[in-house]
């Protein structure tokens, strides 16, 4: 028996009608016998193309308000019914059922009515479900019936009935079939997500992906599943690598901690900030933070939290970065920085950040809340006898959100608001801290007078001990180690202050 099928009946029942003229009027040409309903069956009136009401099939109006209008047996037998079984097509002709070959379907927008801010009244009332039987009902038989999901699939089914005069093959009604599951199981998800309040169970399914160049490596492939237009317009530049992605979700999460503030520049390589200043300016923000690693800033993702003018930007030009992010460029900050071809300039719009971190581990998915706790002035507790000054305080909170976006173990140094050094992922808090030191004096930084954060707390006083005899005068820590007294003690008898937070920020 033939697996291509000639379409001569159609049902379309869709809420976006915006690129379905050139289908139904396709359909019209070759003959197709088409039935629909509501606002559908009025738009295809409207065209001059002949159309026959659900209602005159199943002898029963649209009930509930709309509600109710195509679940029916004579509806949903027409899509069922095996075309190569005797009995299906029997029971057919006993119950004056017509058979349907190509169902047409567009769902309720129940995302964006979510997202718009909609009651719930109304949230509800865009659950389709007529429209999602109908999705599943023909995915199921695509052996006989032709499914169009989504108005997204609207220009691909246009060609193949063009193409073929109506006929398909079961490869087109198969692979039309898998992406209705995609949609209705998207569907689903959607719903239950805004529902759940209880259960702790894992769905996710994003509809929007992109293929990377390759993934960490060359060898491997790489996807990136979600909106990167709804989060930053693309002004300039090479396509965003895995690498690219991973590094700008880094440097975004770190200038939320900074959002509002005084001109804040950070340059970041590997994830890890390697320098960073606030200043006055954002060119002086931008010079400060790439002297606090110049070699490391090469090839990195700079970002800021204010507009990037153009002298900020004849600054930057002459460093070789990857990505270049800020809420605003001026139009002569532009010109400058599009000099470099494979420069990649964001504009970073004003989107909520994901609430949960999720990813694989072993043969499953680890999810946890993000950390959303950014150290206060509230929050410290002042342990030391020697307490800090306000200028220390200034710089212990801003090392403290420093140290929070940085890999575990680490040790961040700071001074007048200017990252001198980081110890980053490093297997012990003495190696983060010597690394920093050694950093810091590397690139010829004064330590004397600077601060020092931890993530986590000192389990001995060997820490506070080292950055007491590097210069470091004042520490901010988390505290809750069952020694704290040994650093507090160290800290009285050589004058440090040193506060403590209650919040330990690992990040690994």
């Amino acid at each position: 028996m033939s697996t291509s099928k000639t379409i001569k009946s159609a049902l379309i029942s869709v809420f976006h009608k915006d690129g379905l003229e050139p289908i139904v009027k396709k359909l019209n040409e070759l003959n197709v016998t088409i039935y629909s309903t509501g606002g559908t069956e009025r738009f295809i009136k409207d065209l001059g193309v002949n159309v026959i009401p659900v209602e005159d099939v199943t002898s029963y109006p649209s009930i509930l308000g709309g509600r109710v209008k195509t679940l029916h047996p004579k509806v949903f037998g027409g899509i069922l019914n095996r075309q190569d079984h005797e009995g299906d097509v029997a029971e057919l002709a006993e119950y004056n059922i017509p058979q349907i070959d190509l169902v047409i379907v567009d769902l309720y927008p129940f995302e964006k009515t979510v997202a718009s801010g909609a009651s719930e009244q109304d949230i509800v009332e865009k659950i389709d479900i007529g429209g999602i039987s109908l999705i599943r009902a023909a995915a199921k038989n695509f052996k006989d019936t032709f499914i169009v999901s989504s108005m997204e699939q609207y220009d691909e089914f246009l060609e193949v009935i063009s193409k073929n005069n109506g006929e398909t093959t079961l490869a087109q009604r198969k692979k039309f079939a898998a992406k209705s599951f995609n949609v209705s199981s998207h569907y689903d998800t959607a719903i239950f997500n805004y529902f759940n309040e209880d259960e702790v169970v894992l769905k996710t399914s994003e509809q929007n992906s992109k293929v990377l160049r390759y993934g960490e490596n060359p060898h491997q492939k790489g996807y990136f599943f979600g909106d990167l237009e709804a989060m930053f317009d693309k002004l300039h530049g090479k396509e965003l690598s895995y690498n690219n992605l991973l590094d700008v979700d880094a440097a975004v999460n770190l200038i939320e901690e900074f959002k509002g503030e005084a001109p804040t520049f950070a340059i970041l390589k590997h994830n890890n900030a390697c320098g960073f200043a606030q200043r006055d300016t954002i060119k002086q923000a931008y010079i400060d933070a790439l002297a606090g690693d110049p070699v490391s800033a090469f090839g990195g993702i700079l970002i800021a939290n204010t507009e990037i003018d153009a002298d900020t930007s004849n600054e930057i030009h002459s460093l070789f970065c990857e990505v270049v992010i800020a809420p605003s460029f001026s139009e002569e900050a532009l010109t400058i920085l599009k000099g470099k071809k494979n420069r990649i300039i964001l504009v970073q719009k004003e989107v909520a950040l994901p609430k949960t971190t999720v990813r694989t581990c072993l043969n499953g998915t680890l999810v946890q809340d993000k950390d959303n706790i950014t150290d206060k002035l509230e929050d410290l507790k002042y342990v030391t006898n020697h307490k800090p000054s306000e200028s220390e305080l200034d710089d212990l909170l801003f090392a403290s959100k420093l140290c929070k976006n940085t890999k575990s173990n680490t040790i961040i140094l700071v001074k007048n608001k200017q990252l001198l050094a980081g110890g980053t992922g490093q297997t012990s808090r003495i190696d983060a801290l010597n690394q920093a030191i050694e950093k810091a004096n590397s690139f010829g930084f004064d330590l004397n007078g600077a601060v020092m954060a931890s993530d986590a707390f000192f389990p001995f006083p060997d820490c506070v001990e080292i950055a007491d005899k590097a210069g470091v005068k004042s520490v901010i820590q988390p505290g809750g180690s069952i020694k704290d007294q040994l650093s507090i003690d160290y800290c009285n008898e050589n004058d440090l202050s040193m506060v403590m937070t209650g919040t330990r920020h690992f990040k690994h």
